[in-house]
């Protein structure tokens, strides 16, 4: 296999703030993997998680010194190549762009989209939620009807956490009601709140009403606070940062009522397909997230998407510069095209 390895960056129309920061660009992969004439593209995205940052320095450096490894190899392998990348404890994020460019290649061979490789129904995707990032009550309103004039809005995922405490979360919420009081929303906390303001945050989330369930609530090592919560919240609980792959899976499944699952944690379309296999027999919901991602990763994930429960892929919406052309906006649901593969062409220049 021939490789080729290119960074290009990112703007987001509208910066994004959580309950750790903001973020406004970020740097992105974009890794290609040639043979027989064809083509399989992959991306790997810069992110930060529980203290451990994956910038794209890092990724390059990894890419570099992994690509003399699987030159030898052929697309055809990738239990091999998974086996390889695990073993050289490569980051999630690299494994998830060679993982998907191997994926793309395989499509393109056999003349198929992955979904219909895979054999799933579109007519199965429900509608991606959109996010609405930390901010004053005006800004909230205005990320809100910004929203609304790019596509038809479905769901609404707001971020609290707000390090300001859970009376400024409220307030903010209630402004994100005040100009849609019909959407139906989604939090995520981000690990955000301690158990106490959680315990009362799920409670008056639910009396408020049109919220589905609480993401992320309590931080990463409070997962015996969170089997707590879990039994005592109104709303179901969901886990992000707690649940890295599919090995967190198993050990949250007491303590949750669905997993986010995200292509640069996992790993990989691979990982993604068994993490949601764990993830139903655990009995939990399952919900597709993103970082920074391109059109070109949240295409791959739009594939598997008819069997996510929940869909949370907006990050490429809200870009000034992608790329990236892939999966198409329909009443708000983000579906794969006919083209083999992933599905998703190059439009522009890189910066």
């Amino acid at each position: 296999m021939d490789f080729a390895v290119e960074t290009f960056t990112i703007s987001k129309r509208f910066p994004l703030t959580i309950s750790r920061g903001t973020t406004s660009q970020t740097t992105n992969i974009w890794v290609r993997v040639k043979e027989e004439g064809i083509e399989g593209w992959g991306e790997a995205s810069a992110f930060s998680i529980v203290g451990e940052k994956y910038s794209s320095d890092r990724l390059v450096t990894e890419l570099q010194q992994i690509i003399p490894k699987l030159e030898k190899f052929s697309p055809y392998q990738r239990q091999s190549i998974e086996e390889i990348l695990k073993e050289l404890q490569v980051s999630s994020s690299v494994r998830s762009a060679i993982d998907m460019a191997l994926h793309d290649w395989l499509g393109k061979r056999v003349g198929l989209p992955l979904w219909r490789l895979w054999g799933l129904d579109r007519d199965r995707i429900v509608p991606t939620s959109v996010t609405v990032g930390i901010n004053s009550q005006e800004a909230v309103k205005q990320r809100v009807r910004d929203w609304q004039q790019l596509m038809d809005v479905k769901i609404l995922k707001v971020k609290l956490g707000n390090p300001q405490g859970i009376e400024a979360d409220r307030q903010m919420l209630l402004a994100v009601k005040e100009e849609a009081p019909n959407a139906t929303l989604s939090i995520d906390a981000n690990g955000g709140w301690n158990l106490d303001e959680a315990y009362s945050m799920c409670n008056w989330l639910a009396e408020l009403g049109n919220v589905e369930f609480v993401e992320q609530p309590l931080a990463v090592g409070e997962e015996k606070n969170l089997f707590a919560l879990h039994q005592k919240s109104p709303l179901p609980i969901f886990a992000d940062e707690s649940c890295f792959s599919s090995r967190d899976i198993p050990k949250l499944a007491n303590c949750v009522c669905g997993v986010n699952i995200k292509i640069m944690k996992a790993g990989g379309l691979t990982e993604v397909m068994r993490s949601i296999q764990i993830a139903k027999a655990c009995g939990l919901k399952v919900m597709f997230g993103c970082y920074s991602d391109s059109t070109l990763a949240n295409t791959a994930m739009s594939h598997l998407a008819p069997l996510a429960d929940y869909l949370d892929l907006d990050s490429h919406l809200n870009l000034r510069d992608d790329p990236f052309t892939g999966a198409i906006l329909q009443q708000g649901r983000l579906l794969p095209n006919n083209l083999p593969g992933i599905g998703v062409e190059y439009r522009a220049s890189f910066s």
